[in-house]
This record gives C-alpha cells, structure tokens and sequence, in this order.
C-alpha cells in the first residue's frame, strides 16, 4: 500500500485520491488477471 500510494505522489495524486482509487484498480486487476488465467494459453 505505501509503494502505491508513493507511485501516487510521484504521479502528483494527492494520498487521499489513491487511497480511494485503489480498492477499485486492485478490483479491475483482480479480475483481468483471474481472465487471463483462466484462457487455454494464459
């Protein structure tokens, strides 16, 4: 969580803008990478 929210503030998002953004990215990943996974060539 601290290297996101670093990569955040390199990136000139406020800390509490990525602390509210995250859940939903991590959610999105999650999800793409169970799709992925989940194909014969993965």
């Amino acid at each position: 969580m601290s290297a996101a929210l670093a990569l955040g503030d390199a990136l000139g998002v406020p800390p509490t803008v990525a602390a509210e953004l995250l859940p939903v990215i991590e959610a999105v990943m999650v999800a793409k990478l169970n799709e992925q996974m989940e194909r014969p060539n993965g």
